[in-house]
């Protein structure tokens, strides 16, 4: 009988599936290629853009002119009624929106096209702005999404104001002065005593290494890197020729001193992280060679370095849950931060769109939670977020890092004395972990295991609280009323431990998030309401914050684990003067807690947020998103990725930056125009007491506009060796100089210098080092005078080179020498040693050449 029902079960499900096929249409959608552009940048004189879909049927059939939906994501909203007046644009969820055709759409033949225009409540800044990732689904259908045949972004010339042209390029470029790389200082960052010598070091694989038995692990990292750079195997038989390793007990914990002469290279230290930064300096001492080919002879110059860090914690903060990267992706930018000195990577695993770290205990994580495609439901996976599509196999959007290559990541770091910290995202961002947990919590119900099931529930299927987080998500935050919430932290915790113990590597802190939970969660909560029935101190939703964050410590400090945070981990909300605010929590200032402060927002009101919490005794890490965002495009133009919310953000940005004193840094606000600087009185400085809890700098890259490896090469580097400038060197004279003629010339002078090391000696050697790195190679200023054009570039020793036919210039064309005089378009690009180019400055002169 039982199999006689199994097979009817089998035939009724089967009927249904070819069923549904055959309502499908008949059509290809591969024949379908879609175009997005913007109509109007400034609609109806607004802040709004008019953008279209515009379709085009390259197939033999008709695409009907209903029964599908096109799904789309962006981090913008839409007006729902298409100004076209054929189709209706819905938010789904989180950055999820679908276009539906209504009875005014026509079916598309077979070569014609059909533009679907709405309206944008924002304007185009740049090319990342555009929708992404749309593809199809029938409704006959609606578990499967179908990709088109090709998706395109319009160009967009655009007009808006604050745009960066190439003469204003020009004009920033020309303060940069032109500087020998004889004259160049050999190590990057600035160490804090450095004399240059006149002489240099040979190196040659007859050479000894000599070592205190304390640095064995940095006497093979150097021996490693030296046979890379020599070709062959280093024999050690000289007996004059030596580098010598010694402990040195009274220098700082990642303190060295660095002695090159003719005769020896002696690197001090009282620790492997201190003789390690020595071994970083003596190799960024060395002039890279041309194509970084392996050299029989190096010479290092000679020198004496004494050198140790300003601030103890030197971060880059990297997310993967938004898009994926690679193992080897990771271990490529561990290796910069080593070399630059940086000293922890604050690793955000987990979001909304991904959980992208195998916890054994609970497979579902990444089972579920590693995975997008289309799904409207999130039953079995998580649907398309930042464009990665309907299906699988996207790269950006599915994968995770098994427990096996995290170990490897581990390994890797700690052999560079860096500290890998995970970031696991509550009760906010928790998207992917929730969806997961509801997936575990239904298979353990349908085996029986009810207990098992509500262990480690994130959430209540009976809470009707109504929300949407910033970015527009309706259930991603943690039910912290929920008993089974703490048992989820204690396990996710308890396996973080084991995985790092089996690496042997350090887990000082772990974060917990706390950023961007939006107003009117857990307010129907039925946990919420029991709680506050059993618990005198919950008299509201606010103090759910403070039991939270209070039981999550209580678990890391069993394990002599410090928790870590956004800067709302740290704050109260209260009133002054009847207005809601809020201040440092009193209850967690004496926790030893570590609070990460992106929001000095300029005319936001949060500029001196950091100061407050660091005042407040809190130890405290400067994230500044004006100054310290990778995912920040570097200026405002087309051509340009990234977002601009918080700034526009290029190099200078970092390597101007005054931990101490970042009002006196602040010239633009967020839209690039001069700051008022009425703007900081009242304002919170920071006190002598507070510069002792500002423990460090961050650099954060957010990946939601970062898919691929090039793209985040182009946004961290070489942004990340101003970044360790900053951490690293002790404050500039500029930084404290109170004359602001006098800031100015200093600044100029130091700036220049910066960049001719960046042109001169780091890129020629990133552009090869480790495989290559993609970098951002600026595009060059351009200018207009007497009828001939001048071009200039940021980074001096990059070569120009220039076409007068409207082609694009390579590697090949011709180089740029002295100022020209043509008509037409004429283009102008930058190239690496490698021959790769940045972006083209494009230019048209109608006027007549001078004679």
């Amino acid at each position: 009988m039982r199999r006689l029902l199994t097979l009817i079960f089998f035939v009724a499900v089967s009927l249904k599936a070819v069923a549904t096929m055959a309502d499908v249409p008949n059509f290809d959608i591969k024949n379908l290629h879609i175009s997005w552009e913007v109509l109007d940048n400034n609609y109806q004189n607004k802040q709004y853009s008019l953008t279209a879909l515009t379709i085009t049927n390259k197939g033999k059939q008709t695409l009907p002119a209903g029964g599908w939906k096109i799904y789309f994501n962006s981090s913008r909203n839409f007006m729902p009624d298409a100004v076209s007046g054929n189709a209706k644009i819905l938010q789904v969820n989180g950055d999820l929106y679908s276009i539906s055709p209504n009875d005014k759409f026509t079916a598309i033949k077979p070569g014609e096209s059909t533009r679907i225009e709405y309206i944008c409540d924002a304007t185009v800044v740049n090319f990342t702005d555009a929708i992404e990732g749309p593809y199809f689904v029938w409704d006959a259908a609606p578990e499967k999404g179908y990709l088109p045949g090709d998706f395109s972004i319009k160009p967009l010339t655009p007009t808006y104001p604050g745009l960066i042209t190439p003469e204003i390029l020009y004009n920033q470029n020309k303060t940069i002065q032109d500087i020998p790389a004889s004259q160049l200082q050999k190590i990057i960052p600035t160490p804090l005593s450095y004399t240059e010598n006149a002489g240099n070091f040979m190196i040659t694989n007859a050479i000894a290494i000599v070592s205190d038995p304390l640095f064995a692990n940095e006497k093979a990292y150097l021996t490693n890197g030296l046979e890379k750079l020599l070709g062959s195997k280093i024999k050690g038989i000289s007996k004059d020729k030596k580098i010598v390793f010694k402990k040195d007990a009274t220098l700082g914990v990642e303190a060295y001193t660095l002695t090159v002469t003719p005769t020896g290279i002696t690197i001090s230290a009282s620790t492997p992280a201190g003789l390690f930064y020595g071994i970083q300096s003596m190799q960024t001492a060395i002039a890279p060679s041309p194509g970084m080919k392996a050299q029989a002879n190096i010479p290092v110059p000679c020198m004496e370095v004494k050198d140790e860090p300003r601030f103890p914690y030197r971060a880059v903060m990297l997310d993967v849950a938004r898009n994926f990267q690679s193992k080897q992706q990771v271990l490529k930018l561990l290796n910069l931060m080593g070399v630059y000195k940086l000293n922890t990577l604050h690793f955000h695993l987990t979001d909304d769109e991904g959980w992208r770290i195998e916890i054994p205990s609970l497979p579902e994580l990444t089972a579920v939670g590693s995975k997008r495609g289309h799904t409207l439901d999130s039953k079995a996976f998580l649907p398309a977020s930042h464009g990665s599509g309907p299906d699988f196999n996207n790269a950006a959007g599915t994968g995770f890092y098994t427990k096996a290559d995290y170990i490897e990541i581990l390994k890797y770091a700690t052999e560079r004395h860096i500290t890998v910290m995970p970031e696991i995202e509550t009760p906010g961002h928790a998207r992917a972990s929730i969806k997961a947990m509801n997936v575990r919590y239904n298979r353990l119900m349908a085996a029986g295991d009810k207990a098992g099931a509500e262990r480690n529930l994130l959430s209540d299927v009976n809470d009707r609280s109504d929300y949407r987080s910033v970015q527009y998500w309706n259930d991603n935050v943690i039910d912290v009323a929920m008993p089974s919430t703490y048992n989820y932290i204690e396990t996710v915790v308890g396996d973080l431990v084991n995985i790092y113990k089996e690496a042997g590597a350090p887990l000082p802190a772990i974060h917990f998030g706390g950023d961007e939970v939006p107003a009117h969660v857990w307010e129907k909560s039925p946990a919420y309401e029991a709680l506050k029935a059993s618990n005198p101190a919950i008299q509201n939703t606010g103090d759910l914050w403070y039991y939270f964050y209070g039981r999550v410590n209580d678990i890391l400090k069993k394990r002599n684990i410090r928790l870590a945070g956004w800067e709302e981990m740290a704050l109260r909300k209260t009133m002054v003067d009847g207005q809601s605010t809020y201040v440092p929590n009193p209850q967690f200032a004496g926790e030893n807690m570590q609070v990460d402060v992106w929001n000095n927002v300029l005319g936001d009101g949060q500029e001196d947020l950091a100061y407050k919490l660091a005042n407040g005794g809190f130890k405290t890490v400067l994230t500044c998103v004006t100054n310290l965002y990778f995912d920040m495009a570097n200026y405002k133009s087309y051509d340009e990725p990234g977002y601009y919310w918080g700034a526009f953000l290029g190099i200078d940005k970092f390597f101007s930056f005054i931990p101490y004193d970042y009002f006196k840094n602040a010239d633009v606000d967020k839209n690039g125009r001069p700051v008022n600087r009425n703007l900081f009185i009242g304002k919170q400085r920071l006190t002598d007491y507070g510069k002792t809890n500002i423990i460090g700098l961050q650099g954060a890259l957010w990946s939601e506009t970062v898919k691929t490896p090039e793209r985040m090469d182009y946004m961290i580097f070489p942004k990340l060796i101003g970044l360790g400038e900053r951490a690293w060197a002790k404050d500039p004279a500029w930084a404290t100089e109170r004359d602001t003629t006098k800031a100015r010339e200093l600044y100029n002078a130091d700036w220049s210098k910066f960049l001719n090391i960046l042109g001169k000696r780091e890129l020629p050697r990133l552009a090869y080092y480790n495989g290559g790195y993609n970098f951002r190679i600026p595009k060059p200023g351009v200018i207009l005078e007497d009828g001939k054009y001048k071009s200039n570039i940021q980074f001096p020793g990059m070569v120009i080179r220039y076409t007068t036919n409207g082609i694009e210039p390579d590697a090949n064309s011709t180089v740029y020498e002295k100022p020209i005089p043509a008509n037409g378009i004429i283009k102008f690009r930058a190239f690496d040693a490698k021959g790769r180019g940045g972006n083209t400055a494009e230019v048209q002169n109608k006027q007549e050449p001078a004679m």
